[in-house]
């Protein structure tokens, strides 16, 4: 196997490990919240962007694709702040009602596209071996972003939080899948639960990706998937861990200052 034949492989691997770093400090900051219906919430709802720009746009190039779930995205997150703000005894309810109507608005607009099915299911489980350059130097860029903020220590501001875990997810949906960027950001955050680094836990998620984009390669199986089911089975890892939960000081929401 000659440096040619593998070449191709290195957007996707370039797109799996920006992701990681972007999205393990927006886990924990869900984890940290109790939120953890938010990530699917808002997920489900800029894939329903997605699917909507599709009907007016048979083949949208990216930009306007990141655009449209961009939009979608901010607003539900908009809807989920004021819905854990305005009711938090019954936020986790109340935002599954918003990913349940997030999936069923995106069936309904699938289902008035001649290439519905096909673009939900990618929306859901991406292959991702097919992810271009653009998309993973895009889910670097967010990376680099969403680490500076982090190391501000304002990214549990509600101000800041909400609106950077909707671009960020806006971004990942498209190029990973819902199921992906879900096992992304809970997986890598619950090993942070139980005392591990951030810099520890994403170098556990890439070996996650590792093994599933191998396993995906060996057995000729769908790689979003196969990678997702390698990270559920790290972060159910994370329960056998002898070390004791922390929540570091930086991941605490500040409700005051928000």
């Amino acid at each position: 196997m000659t440096v040619a034949d593998v070449a191709w492989l290195l957007p996707p691997a370039a797109a799996l490990a920006a992701a990681c770093v972007l999205l393990a400090p927006l886990g924990r900051q869900v984890l940290a919240r109790g939120v953890v219906f938010i990530d699917l919430a808002v997920a489900q709802v800029a894939a329903c962007g997605v699917l909507v720009l599709a009907l007016r746009e048979e083949h949208p190039p990216l930009w306007l694709t990141g655009i449209g779930a961009a939009a979608a995205a901010l607003l539900g997150a908009a809807l989920v702040w004021w819905l854990a703000r305005r009711w938090p005894a019954q936020r986790e309810a109340l935002i599954g009602l918003v990913y349940v109507a997030g999936a069923g608005l995106s069936v309904v607009a699938a289902g008035f596209d001649p290439h519905g099915r096909e673009r939900l299911a990618a929306l859901l489980a991406a292959d991702v071996l097919w992810a271009p350059p653009s998309s993973a130097l895009v889910l670097a860029g967010a990376a680099a972003i969403v680490l500076a903020i982090a190391r501000r220590g304002v990214l549990g501001r509600d101000a800041v939080f909400y609106p950077v875990f909707a671009l960020a997810l806006s971004a990942a949906v498209p190029v990973l899948g819902l199921y992906l960027v879900f096992a992304l950001l809970i997986a890598p955050a619950l090993w942070c639960r139980r005392g591990a680094a951030l810099s520890v836990s994403i170098v556990l998620a890439l070996a996650a990706c590792a093994a599933g984009m191998g396993l995906s390669w060996g057995l000729d199986l769908p790689s979003g998937a196969s990678v997702a089911v390698a990270l559920c089975l790290l972060g159910l890892g994370a329960a056998f861990s002898p070390r004791q939960a922390t929540c570091d000081a930086q991941d605490t929401p500040a409700p005051g200052r928000n």
